[in-house]
């Protein structure tokens, strides 16, 4: 009996240190089976396969009709999609349904009944599965004939419900919201009062040819609100003023005033005060993570000390060095944090551990240890010990990007001199031995650098694994080129052969060297922090970018619903009222008033045609359809790209602070991570803190 006791703990232990690692809730089950069921279901293995699902559930929107399976989007030119047969995308549907249904199910049971209840995004995900099961079967008996499919607008949850970083993030955005509103609001008085201003200043006269900015763009208070809410968004401009300036000169300052005080003031207000909201509410979100990681550790040392062990820790509660190291045998983490943590174990003089140097030994969780290279090799030979020195230099690097320069600007000459030349006419024997010359140099480089820093140490260095992946795909392009066409000599034009034409292949290998001139941010120290910002934002963001997938979705879906049908190929005009012919021509008439007086009118026009149909054609629908637009501009345009702002601006400050105030050694050797981007003003929960939460574990009862 004490051995399965003791078993017990060492599983509960693990399962707290995994939960602390990953930031997850440990108000769960911590009976063996449970446990068994808990680290199976956050396996690799099961997550992966769960989200293989969503993304199979979400990519069905793609073929289900009406299908996006076509070359082009043009309805003028694309030949009709394919669409599947009845049942093939509602069993798929149903098969991803019931993961789903397996997944609340083992998600409710872990947590217990008493936590379920308390838990509303299992609840919502329980009604999300109820409707979209209903609906499915709906479809099945209706023979897939039906055009609303309530299903699909739900799907992006299933993605949503998923991640628990995405789901602190849509609550930080939804506490940030009130104080978006004050702006918005704000934004909605200076529009309304614009609008009524231009009402006024645009009203129809006796001259009709003088009424052109009434008659396009203020003629009602919809349109007039209309084209000043675009007017904010610089969609129309300069064309909206165009008319009233022709009129008269003095028009433009009542545009110039509305776009003064609507985007340099207000939009840059809004920007400022999410930052600001954003910014502490997502503090706070980081705070709770910390506290989540603590806690976990905090749990993992409870369970390992007990009265069971040894009389010296009677007085205070302590665990021993051989049990922590069976709990890290077992844990599923990085390998470098296990290794730090285990050296660490093993130099600590005593065998008993406090809480205190039980929590420091997991603060390496919180670190992110610098790729450390591996050594150059030691030449015995005097000559090579030389090499190595100059090729191995900084200057060698610079020298390297000096020749991608002229390579580049090589390109640049030969593009422009035979810009104006037909295909026919062109001569790449010129572009042809430049490439074969550059692509040459490029393969000594590379070699020369293998020798002096070892293929190890090379392969180090992202900017060498991205100059040497390059480097051999131009070889073999340039290769394949001489296989297919011979070497290069005057008047090379040869017939098409192979794959792709000569052109195209010259072509192909010129975009990828200039691709490859991207080599040299690292070596600029500015644009090096503000690309390290970016790829930071790219790869630790993904709730972020979660969120935004989960808008785009469901504003598409929605899209397909609404718009169905609206946009009607060029002569087919058999499907349209003669009421809605007669509002097109005024519509097509009012546009081609408006640009009488511009002499880049008729481009802009031919420019704009696709446009022109689809929104002439969702005008025709309904004026109604204002709406969706709108509040799409508003959630993607004015909320979202707002608080990527804000993200971006904390991550570019963050470093930039590290950049110009070096810390300690620690800050040298050690990176911290992006989840942790605020280390530095987050607080560390106390200990009294941690043992009220423990005590309040639902399944949890500790010995003291």
């Amino acid at each position: 009996g004490s051995g399965a006791d003791n078993d017990l703990y060492i599983n509960q232990a693990v399962v707290f240190i995994e939960d602390a690692i990953q930031y997850r809730s440990i108000n769960h089950r911590v009976d063996s089976k449970s446990l068994w069921l808990y680290r199976w279901y956050y396996s690799r293995t099961c997550q992966w396969m769960l989200s293989l699902t969503i993304t199979m559930i979400l990519a069905l929107a793609f073929v289900e009709e009406p299908s996006s399976l076509t070359a082009t989007s043009d309805v003028r030119y694309r030949l009709p999609p394919w669409n599947p047969p009845c049942g093939l995308t509602e069993s798929l549907e149903l098969l991803c349904l019931l993961v789903f249904v397996a997944d609340v199910a083992v998600k409710s049971y872990l947590i217990g009944w008493k936590e379920f209840w308390k838990n509303k995004w299992l609840l919502a995900y329980i009604v999300t599965l109820l409707v979209s099961l209903a609906d499915c079967i709906v479809s099945l008996s209706f023979s897939c004939t039906e055009s609303f499919r309530i299903r699909r607008i739900l799907r992006p949850f299933f993605l949503l419900q998923n991640s628990s970083m995405m789901k602190k993030t849509l609550k930080s955005i939804n506490r940030t919201l009130p104080e978006m509103a004050s702006v918005l609001l704000l934004l909605a008085v200076h529009l309304s009062l614009f609008t009524m201003f231009a009402m006024l200043l645009f009203a129809p006269t006796k001259d009709n040819q003088q009424d052109k900015e009434w008659v396009v763009y203020f003629r009602s208070l919809p349109d007039s609100l209309t084209s000043l809410l675009v007017l904010l968004t610089a969609a129309n401009n300069p064309d909206v003023m165009v008319p009233a300036y022709s009129k008269n000169r003095a028009y433009a300052i009542f545009f110039i005033l509305f776009t003064v005080l609507g985007n340099l003031f207000l939009m840059n207000l809004l920007t400022a005060i999410i930052y600001n909201q954003f910014r502490g509410y997502l503090l706070k979100s980081v705070q709770s993570s910390l506290f989540r990681r603590r806690l976990g550790i905090r749990a993992a040392f409870e369970v390992l000390s007990s009265p069971r062990e040894a009389p010296a820790c009677a007085q205070q509660s302590c665990v021993s060095a051989r049990a922590l190291q069976q709990v890290l045998q077992k844990v599923v983490m990085d390998s470098r944090c296990k290794q730090t943590i285990m050296r660490s174990l093993k130099m600590c003089p005593c065998d008993q551990l406090s809480a205190a140097q039980f929590q420091k030994l997991f603060e390496e969780l919180d670190k992110e240890a610098i790729k450390q290279h591996p050594p150059s090799p030691e030449y015995r030979s005097h000559f090579m010990q030389k090499l190595q020195f100059a090729f191995g230099h900084p200057y060698f690097g610079y020298l390297g990007n000096v020749v991608a320069l002229a390579n580049i600007i090589s390109i640049c000459v030969v593009l422009v001199m035979d810009a104006d030349k037909q295909p026919s006419e062109r001569d790449d024997f010129f572009l042809g031995a430049i490439n074969c010359f550059f692509i040459l140099c490029y393969l000594l480089e590379m070699l020369l650098k293998i020798i002096a820093m070892g293929l190890r140490r090379y392969l180090s260095y992202p900017s060498n694994r991205f100059d040497g992946l390059l480097t051999l795909i131009l070889l073999i392009l340039e290769i394949a080129t001489f296989a297919l066409y011979g070497f290069p000599h005057p008047g090379w034009r040869p017939e098409f052969l192979g794959l792709l034409s000569l052109w195209d292949m010259v072509r192909l290998g010129n975009m990828l060297i200039v691709f490859r001139f991207l080599r040299i941010i690292p070596n600029m120290k500015f644009m090096a922090l503000v690309v390290t910002t970016l790829l930071d934002l790219v790869k630790n963001l993904r709730a972020f970018a979660g969120i935004l997938v989960v808008v785009f979705y469901a504003f598409a879906i929605t899209g397909i619903i609404l718009f169905k049908g609206a946009v009607i190929p060029l002569g087919n005009t058999r499907m349209l009222s003669k009421r809605d012919l007669l509002l097109g021509s005024a519509a097509l008439l009012s546009l081609q008033s408006s640009i009488q007086h511009v002499e880049w009118g008729e481009k802009n026009v031919l420019s704009r045609c696709p446009a022109l149909l689809y929104l002439l054609s969702v005008h025709l629908i309904c004026r109604w359809a204002k709406i969706y637009f709108i509040a799409w501009w508003l959630i993607s345009s004015v909320i979202w790209v707002n608080l990527f702002v804000a993200l971006l601006l904390e991550n570019f400050i963050h470093k930039w602070d590290r950049r110009c105030h070096r810390a300690s050694l620690s800050d040298i050797e050690y990176q911290r991570t992006v989840e942790l981007m605020f280390r530095d003003v987050l607080e560390e929960p106390t200990e009294e803190e941690l043992m009220e939460k423990l005590q309040q574990h639902p399944h949890l009862q500790l010995g003291r």
